[in-house]
């Protein structure tokens, strides 16, 4: 039995277990016009697959705001997957719906402005778009040149250390983030873990935001990194169909058991 299958069956015997998954790039590919993302129907099949297993929560945790995060996902109210948007500042949960940590109106004021001035500062750069996030925004320069991709960043960095020098920035793939609140996929995770009572958690991602969750996992738990890049988690697979795999193959040990 190789190291991953040991880990699997590990958590596999757990009494309640949490499978907490980033979305973008874990279960679906990378898209060039983000609201295309969806699933591959491999990864749905296997999500679908643990949702049915006894004593086993699904969630997708994503730095997307909760109301895009649920059209990516097809997620309708009667999903029994929850939902962890925006870092884990909002939440959606089967038969409470949206749980938000709140905002104030300060705060909602000064994501308005400087996200104005991000558009603004970033007009002229081809490829470059600015998405409206519900703590913030982010730069997104996938369809940019490098040189453009730069200065975006550039000018955009410039601005909030500016006017909100307190805002927590984070990076991904072609994309910086700015967000007034400071929670992290790490306390996300803390927080799903504490409401459905989870006694281990299995948690997979392929980005350096999802780095705060791998790293916070501990010793019962089992994180799973999907492509390259450092990482703490202790399995990793190729892409996003290997990932599939293995959640089948831990969706059929907990059938089992």
């Amino acid at each position: 039995m190789s190291a991953a299958d040991e880990a699997i069956a590990r958590v596999a015997a757990s009494d309640r277990l949490l499978v907490a998954l980033d979305f973008d790039g874990t279960l679906s590919p990378l898209e060039d016009e983000p609201m295309d993302a969806r699933m591959l129907p491999a990864a749905r099949e296997a999500v679908d697959a643990l949702v049915a297993t006894p004593d086993t929560v699904v969630a997708f945790v994503s730095g997307r705001s909760l109301v895009d995060l649920r059209v990516i996902a097809e997620h309708d109210d009667s999903s029994r997957v929850l939902l962890a948007g925006s870092h884990g500042a909002e939440f959606w949960i089967p038969g409470e719906g949206v749980v938000s940590h709140g905002e104030d109106d300060a705060d909602v004021a000064l994501r308005d402005a400087l996200r104005g001035h991000a558009e603004e500062a970033t007009a002229h750069l081809e490829g470059v778009w600015i998405e409206p996030k519900t703590f913030g925004f982010g730069v997104h320069t996938r369809r940019a040149s490098a040189a453009a991709a730069a200065e975006a960043n550039r000018v955009v960095d410039e601005i909030v250390a500016a006017e909100a020098p307190h805002w927590r920035r984070r990076t991904g793939h072609n994309i910086v983030e700015f967000a007034f609140r400071h929670e992290g996929k790490d306390s996300a995770i803390a927080e799903l873990r504490e409401r459905v009572g989870a006694t281990a958690v299995l948690f997979a991602g392929d980005d350096v935001t999802d780095e705060d969750a791998l790293a916070s996992l501990g010793d019962g738990d089992l994180g799973v990194r999907v492509g390259d890049g450092q990482t703490s988690a202790t399995v990793r697979v190729a892409d996003i169909a290997a990932l599939a795999e293995l959640l089948q193959q831990l969706a059929t040990a907990r059938s089992r058991g």
